[in-house]
């Protein structure tokens, strides 16, 4: 009878056990449960830890909380300045109603790749290729935007968007190129240009300065001298300034007319050079 007994407690704890471990589920701290009990949500979430279900009646559904990342495959399209480019980005969001991520939508994860893809060539189709390449962080919330405004009903929240990178056709590239080399070009010329409208000013006034005192353009002379043997050449060119010329036609000009021994004013023959053959 005593070994009866034994036998029933002990084939009793084994059923216990049994049932226990087909009724204990274990959620977690990432993780959220949810009930369902003939095909119903019950209760409230399950939060993390070890939960209770009755086998063969109850199912125990979890969610993963974490943010999940995930990549856009490349769209292509044509953006409103008519250019054909290939678009990709990544989608940063989370599960934040259980429930409804399970109930409202088959699949969620699915449904948010699909939209992400619908509203990239969305965006493409409203931007202009510079926005694209150069106003980044201003499409990026716009297609957060386009994102997150349905899957709010699905219990899903879009925390951030990116485009990764912007592809384009071989075409583009080299007439771009072709674009900011002629930019550059341009720049350099205006650049030379006020350079030398600069210089023709600063050249202008030192011209005025000297024309005011004339031993100034001497002195300037003597220093392009000295800057000139300084570099120790064989050969030295020596300018004549055109004032000096002018300052010794003008003495010509006086001593041809001197006055005369007896007092008259007259011409007096100079004898001239010979000229050189």
């Amino acid at each position: 009878m005593f070994q009866e007994l034994v036998g029933a407690i002990v084939a009793a704890a084994c059923v216990g056990l049994v049932v226990f471990a087909m009724a204990a589920r274990v959620v977690k701290q990432y993780e959220r449960g949810v009930l369902f009990r003939l095909g119903r949500v019950l209760g409230a979430v399950r939060d993390p830890g070890l939960t209770l279900v009755i086998p063969f009646v109850d199912r125990l559904h979890k969610v993963n909380m974490q943010i999940v990342t995930m990549p856009v495959p490349g769209q292509e399209g044509i953006t409103r300045d008519n250019v054909t480019v290939r678009v990709d980005a990544v989608v940063y969001f989370r599960v934040v109603d259980p429930v409804s991520a399970l109930v409202k939508v088959e699949d969620y994860k699915f449904a948010v790749s699909q939209m992400a893809q619908t509203s990239l060539r969305s965006i493409i189709g409203k931007s202009d290729l510079d926005d694209l390449l150069s106003n980044r962080e201003k499409l990026n919330q716009g297609l957060e935007l386009m994102i997150d405004s349905p899957a709010v009903g699905w219990g899903v929240q879009v925390d951030r968007v990116e485009i990764k990178d912007v592809s384009l056709p071989d075409t583009m590239k080299r007439s771009m190129a072709r674009q900011a080399e002629a930019d550059r070009e341009r720049r350099a010329r205006i650049i030379n240009a006020d350079a030398e409208l600069q210089a023709s000013k600063k050249l202008a006034e030192a011209a005025q300065q000297m024309s005011d005192t004339p031993t100034a353009l001497q002195l300037r002379l003597l220093q392009t001298v000295m800057a000139v043997a300084a570099e120790k050449n064989s050969t030295l060119v020596l300018p004549i300034p055109v004032e000096l010329l002018h300052f010794l036609e003008r003495g010509q000009q006086h001593g041809q007319q001197l006055p005369t021994p007896n007092g008259d004013a007259g011409q007096r023959q100079v004898p001239r050079l010979p000229e050189e053959t």
